[in-house]
């Protein structure tokens, strides 16, 4: 079940973003980058995936979203938007290229704004969705059920995985497919 993607305004969050930019933009500072990287990175890929793409596709999105931050730090502008949202709708857009790519139908317009309130059968289909869900989590093998518990709920990204883990990427990316893969079909 889709559930529109609702942008809350994350109290914690760092307040000089536009400064980070700025030190990558005029002096190619890599710790601005990686505190950028480090912070929207997870976050990019998970809008990417509540809005409708797979793991691979938001993984992938999610790095050219961080690398055209770096090589586009110029073309910031403070007065028009704030680092967040500019990262989001470079996502949006890289998203957008990649299905057309992929000769995939454009879709829909991401909803933007506050969410309406489900009526009670909603929130009913979604409490028994969450319940299959925690089942089928259940149900995964210990390492893939770890992995995709840092992937989705630790919000790190593959790589992080691999240097907590010590495992290779490539079998982090395995288990995670494979994950999904039993998670879809428990979910059907």
């Amino acid at each position: 079940m889709d559930q529109p993607l609702v942008i809350k305004k994350d109290t914690t969050a760092r307040s000089d973003w536009i400064s980070h930019v700025e030190r990558i933009r005029d002096a190619r500072d890599q710790k601005a980058f990686a505190e950028l990287f480090q912070y929207f990175a997870p976050r990019v890929k998970a809008f990417l995936m509540k809005s409708g793409a797979d793991a691979t596709l938001a993984e992938e999105c999610a790095q050219e979203v961080m690398a055209t931050l770096w090589h586009k730090a110029h073309m910031f502008d403070p007065s028009r938007a704030s680092v967040a949202t500019w990262i989001f709708t470079i996502a949006r857009n890289r998203k957008i290229d990649l299905l057309r790519k992929q000769r995939r139908p454009e879709p829909e317009d991401l909803p933007w704004g506050p969410e309406a309130e489900p009526d009670q059968e909603d929130t009913l289909v979604l409490q028994q969705e969450s319940e299959l869900l925690r089942k089928a989590l259940e149900e995964l093998p210990d390492a893939q059920r770890q992995l995709i518990e840092r992937a989705y709920f630790g919000d790190l990204s593959h790589s992080q995985i691999a240097e907590e883990t010590g495992l290779p990427l490539g079998t982090i990316k395995s288990r995670i497919r494979l994950a999904l893969d039993r998670l879809r079909h428990a979910m059907k």
